[in-house]
């Protein structure tokens, strides 16, 4: 922890007019929230989910959470056609 004059010191600065953000990336400290849920998901479609996420190395909720997400995209751009 920095002495109170350090702290002092360090917060008095100012803020400027503009800044550039042009290389951002967006969301990048974005956290979606959890919840747990039980839902119930036919056989095949979770075997096929798994096999997939097997195959791109990473975890079957977090390919069904990108599949959703990218269902849920698409319906919102259709709905502003």
């Amino acid at each position: 922890m920095k002495p109170l004059k350090q702290a002092i010191t360090d917060d008095d600065f100012e803020l400027e007019d503009n800044y550039d953000f042009s290389d951002g990336i967006r969301g990048r400290f974005y956290v979606a929230e959890k919840m747990t849920e039980t839902i119930q998901i036919d056989k095949d479609i979770l075997l096929f989910l798994k096999k997939q996420a097997d195959e791109k190395h990473t975890d079957y909720q977090i390919l069904l959470n990108t599949l959703l997400r990218d269902y849920m995209s698409n319906q919102l751009l259709i709905s502003h056609l």
